[in-house]
Parts: C-alpha cells; sequence; structure tokens
C-alpha cells in the first residue's frame, strides 16, 4: 500500500486535555489488511453484508461479524454501530448506513454517516480509524464529491476536539485514491 502522509491537523482542546496531533493519509489497498483501531464499512440499513467492502470484511474477518451485525439491525440512513472486527488486524469494525438495501445513496446521507462513524470511533476510544469512500460503489455516488463530503466531516469531528490521532481513508482505485488526495489538498 502507498501512502501519501498529509500534514498534522490541529483540532481546539476539548475537556481541557491537550489535542493530540492528528495525521490525515490516503493509502490505496484494503481495508481488511489496514492496522487501526477500528475500520468504517459502508453498509445498508439491514446491516446484510453480502457484496462490495462490507462482503470483504466479513469475507476476511469471519461470519461473527455479520451475526453481530444480524442482532443490530435494522438501522437509521446516515447512522452508525460498531462490530467486534474477528479475525481482521482492527478492533472494530463500524457499519455506517449509506443507503438502504440496493438502493442509491446521497451526499446528506454520506456526510451523516460519516459524522456517525468519527462519533462511534471517539465514544469506542479509537485512536486510529480507517475510512472507505462511502456510496461509492453499489451506491453509485460520484467519487470526488465524496471526498469533498468525508474530507470535510473528518476536518469538522478534529475541530470539534476528537481524540482520534490518525485517520486512514483506505481507497480502491487510481481515481478515488487521487480524488481524496486533491481534496485534502485544496483543504491544507
Amino acid at each position: 500500500m502507498e501512502s501519501l502522509i498529509q500534514p498534522p491537523i490541529l483540532g481546539r482542546p476539548a475537556s481541557g486535555y491537550a489535542r493530540p496531533v492528528t495525521r490525515i493519509e490516503v493509502v490505496e489497498g484494503d481495508i481488511t489488511r489496514l492496522e487501526v483501531d477500528a475500520i468504517a464499512n459502508a453498509a445498508n440499513t439491514d446491516l446484510a453484508h453480502g457484496g462490495g467492502v462490507a462482503g470483504a470484511i466479513v469475507r476476511a474477518g469471519g461470519t461473527s461479524i455479520q451475526q453481530e451485525s444480524s442482532r443490530l439491525a435494522p438501522i437509521e440512513l446516515g447512522a452508525a454501530v460498531a462490530t467486534d472486527a474477528g479475525e481482521l488486524p482492527a478492533r472494530w469494525v463500524i457499519h455506517a448506513a449509506t443507503m438502504r438495501l440496493g438502493g442509491p445513496t446521497s451526499g446528506e446521507v454520506i456526510a451523516a454517516a460519516t459524522a456517525a462513524t468519527l462519533r462511534l470511533a471517539d465514544e469506542l476510544g479509537a485512536r486510529s480509524l480507517g475510512l472507505v469512500a462511502f456510496g461509492t460503489g453499489v451506491g453509485g455516488f460520484p467519487v470526488a464529491e465524496a471526498a469533498r463530503i468525508e474530507v470535510e466531516q473528518a476536518r469538522l469531528h478534529l475541530d470539534a476536539g476528537s481524540r482520534l490521532e490518525r485517520i486512514v481513508f483506505c481507497l480502491f482505485g487510481d481515481r478515488a485514491r487521487e480524488a481524496f488526495e486533491a481534496e485534502l489538498s485544496r483543504r491544507e
């Protein structure tokens, strides 16, 4: 996996503690192999992980991820829930509902799902988080627009006082990697 490490981003101190320096990185690779505390899954509201990134996560991490998800389902569009990561290097999988089963998504839903994922990562105590390009596969959402929305949500979350020290956008293909790199460069 090649990595483009962005300059540190500092947020405001929250609750009287010194904010750690947070790195935002872009890598092209397999989210199921990413060594972070939590990874994000672009899920449907039924948390049925049959195809795409969701299916790959269950295949690599084991059926316990789907079993736990099934107990938590359904969830609202834009909401996020966490399961154990099974056999994955991560500790948790954060499933963010970016669409209904088989349906399209929207920028509003992607923004809500990204914000919910970041909040839940903090609630879990994660110091590092792997994010994917929400909604750009089965959801058919434009990659450049997803990059704009997700980078904006990450920056807003960090500025509000997150304990995350590392956010990794783990992407599939040159087009997605380039879109996220461009968006991070624009927002420095």
